[in-house]
């Protein structure tokens, strides 16, 4: 359970040993925590030593309001609730944080990113919307936007975002993919771009020093 923005969400946070950071999955439009593809994306950015939580943005209340779905200063308000329960708790306080972000969650993961500046060290994007998003120029950390060859509208969206962004940036297209990865081998490209990212971008973050008693 994730406790924010006045209200509970649920969710489900792995943490391998040695976690070298956090990813938090935004969901897109009509998607969930429990999203096999984004299930997919998590156990193998675990695998390569990375922390996952994937969470609904949205109550099960909410998420039948079909605008709600599409609300992205919502959505950027529960995605940085969510940070900041990550670094309450004692298992995750320490591990750098990203975000991967699907649909409409890029546009929430990059809104998120601005606001929190050097909190957030790396976002991923898949197949997502972050032309959405209202706050790319003043996104500091490492974006990767991850698009299908064959998902023609979407490219040209990511593209118009991509020239938007000031910081590190790359934007990738995977050949012969349509906008969900549906397709043999292409999703698998995705979740071993994402945690090349990751890996390459997120590290512990230092101890926090206690002070000392007078």
């Amino acid at each position: 359970m994730i406790t924010g923005d006045s209200v509970t969400l649920e969710g489900s946070l792995g943490v391998p040993p040695s976690a070298s950071g956090i990813v938090l999955f935004a969901h897109g439009s009509g998607s969930s925590r429990h999203s096999p593809r984004n299930n997919y994306v998590a156990r193998v950015l675990r695998r390569a030593g990375v922390a996952t939580l994937l969470m609904d943005l949205l109550t099960e209340e909410e998420d039948r309001d079909y605008e709600a779905r599409f609300d992205i200063d919502l959505l950027t308000r529960r995605l940085v609730s969510a940070t900041r329960w990550v670094g309450a708790q004692t298992t995750t306080r320490r591990l750098a944080v990203g975000y991967f972000g699907a649909s409409t969650g890029a546009a929430a993961a990059l809104n998120a990113a601005a606001r929190l500046g050097d909190a957030v060290g790396a976002v991923v994007s898949r197949g997502g919307r972050p032309d959405l998003a209202d706050s790319l120029g003043r996104v500091t950390a490492p974006t990767l936007l991850i698009v299908g060859g064959l998902d023609t509208e979407v490219i040209a969206l990511n593209r118009l975002a991509f020239s938007q962004l000031r910081g590190k940036k790359e934007l990738t297209i995977v050949p012969g993919a349509t906008h969900l990865f549906e397709e043999p081998g292409t999703l698998e490209q995705v979740a071993e771009l994402a945690a090349r990212w990751f890996t390459g971008h997120l590290s512990p973050l230092p101890p926090r020093t206690e002070p000392h008693a007078p």
